[in-house]
């Protein structure tokens, strides 16, 4: 037979299972609500990413090159926050692909500069669309200018001053 603290401690037990969790805290957390998004965001992403064969970043270099072409790749580094070791060896696999070109850039031969082959145009073109669809889909209770104004505001968290007043 249980002994009344056991029972009260039963009780206790019970009535927690029985009441919705208090995220207040979390909940009034930016960087708990953005995991919490990204949660919901990136693994339905690198699911739909995979048929392609690309992972997250090699899909945000992919994006950039498509729209900046020959940018060097200390530029590129600095725009994804990948160290430009990190950067080299993600740089090889795409360009084993046949989806990037390396050139000397002519302004200063220590670097290079980096562009999209046309198969790595299609292929971005067709992954933006995915991604562009499923966050269509992730954010299908937003309003349009609920995710305008999201975008607006993680922008203006991350985004240098200057950058982020030109995003917006």
């Amino acid at each position: 037979m249980p002994t009344k603290k056991h029972a009260q401690f039963i009780t206790a037990v019970q009535e927690a299972a029985d009441q919705p969790l208090n995220q207040d805290v979390l909940l009034s957390l930016v960087g708990y609500n953005c995991r919490r998004s990204y949660l919901k965001i990136i693994p339905p992403f690198e699911k739909r990413l995979n048929k392609f064969d690309l992972r997250v970043v090699d899909f945000s270099v992919l994006s950039l090159l498509k729209a900046n072409p020959n940018i060097t790749q200390k530029r590129l580094s600095k725009a994804i926050s990948v160290s430009p070791p990190n950067l080299a060896n993600l740089l090889d696999r795409l360009e084993e692909r046949g989806l990037i070109l390396r050139q000397r850039n002519p302004l200063d031969k220590r670097s290079q500069t980096l562009l999209l082959t046309p198969e790595g145009m299609r292929m971005c073109a067709k992954a933006e669309t995915t991604a562009i669809d499923l966050e269509t889909e992730a954010t299908a209770m937003l309003s349009a200018p609920e995710r305008e104004q999201l975008l607006r505001l993680l922008q203006k968290v991350f985004l240098p001053a200057d950058d982020a007043e030109q995003a917006g």
